[in-house]
């Protein structure tokens, strides 16, 4: 018999929960979705019945890890992947628990599945000369040109998300005083005012003359046109056009990465301030981190490269290693062994 109240908790949870009462981001509501479905799918596979025999029985600390497992495995999930569908069970089961006491236990089982520890995560680092190189790339006598740089332009000054520099609208934007900022609405519906350079805000007005002439302050600010009408731009058509500079850039700058990604303006554009004095809870304000442990990460890349550009220097050095002064000395090496 189908456990109705299970299925109604879930549709709750994503439908009413997550989105009214966390204010949660689409992507997050997404991602926990995806995680619920593919346990759901798992245990309907694993019991050889079909989905309405899966209910909060099957929602056990045996069956979550023996999920997990499989996923990684099957699926070659990294730790960060495997614990992201943990934190998203462990979420559904403590909202479980608040609308039914019955299943609060279920919370209390789930907290015991043990988190992997996760790699220290690598930020890719490009140059401010690479930076430079990639916004020189596009073709500022063609229109689309002439958007593209806009938007990398915009999009390394604020060192927005991807999906933040899609959902901006034209009334996001105060161009205008000696101050210009944007508003931004980040993860969970977070809006932080961040301020842009009097450079990008001419390179902004100048698009807006060409792309927005007539248009309200509801307008998408970055738009694509299918049969004639006006789109939010998708990321999938942010990701193709940065990923073609980058590969133009490529050719032109040593210091370009392999592939290009919108997100590496963000981290460049953060490691730069970082490199160039910016303490780093005000990195984690301009950002619009939750925690500064999330910005600890460009510390810690700054670190490396200088550790690497150390070592660099030292494997090219002309100096000749120093014989230890004990090697040639019979007595201290006796001494040493203890004879």
């Amino acid at each position: 018999m189908m456990d109705f109240s299970f299925y109604n908790t879930i549709r709750d949870f994503l439908l009413v929960y997550l989105p009214r009462q966390r204010v949660c981001s689409k992507n997050t509501i997404t991602a926990y979705r995806r995680a619920i479905n593919q346990f759901v799918s798992y245990m309907a596979m694993k019991k050889k019945c079909d989905l309405s025999g899966v209910g909060f029985d099957d929602l056990s600390r045996r069956n979550v890890i023996t999920f997990l497992d499989e996923s990684q495995a099957d699926n070659n999930n990294s730790s960060t992947t495997r614990n992201a569908k943990l934190y998203a069970l462990r979420a559904f089961a403590k909202y479980a628990g608040t609308v039914s006491s019955e299943n609060y236990i279920i919370f209390i089982e789930l907290q015991s599945v043990p988190v992997q520890k996760e790699e220290k995560r690598v930020i890719s680092y490009i140059s401010e000369d690479a930076i430079k190189c990639i916004l020189e790339q596009p073709n500022m006598k063609s229109r689309l040109g002439i958007r593209d740089q806009c938007f990398m332009v915009l999009m390394y000054d604020t060192a927005a998300r991807d999906q933040e520099m899609l959902d901006l609208k034209l009334n996001d934007l105060s161009l205008q005083g000696t101050a210009p900022f944007a508003k931004i609405v980040g993860k969970g519906n977070k809006m932080r005012h961040v301020p842009i350079m009097q450079k990008t805000a001419s390179h902004i007005q100048n698009y807006i003359k060409r792309f927005h002439p007539d248009s309200d302050g509801s307008s998408f600010l970055f738009y694509t046109v299918i049969h004639g009408v006006k789109h939010q731009m998708s990321d999938d058509n942010a990701a193709r056009f940065i990923k073609k500079y980058g590969d133009m850039a490529k050719l032109k700058c040593i210091d370009m990465p392999d592939k290009l990604t919108p997100h590496m303006f963000r981290h460049a554009r953060a490691l730069h301030l970082y490199r160039n004095g910016m303490p780093l809870p005000i990195i984690s304000e301009f950002l619009g981190h939750a925690s500064i442990q999330s910005t600890q990460v460009y510390a810690y890349a700054d670190t490396e490269m200088k550790r690497k550009a150390i070592e660099k220097a030292r494997g090219a050095s002309h100096i000749p290693n120093e014989i230890p002064f004990w090697q040639t000395d019979d007595d201290i090496i006796k001494k040493l062994y203890g004879l």
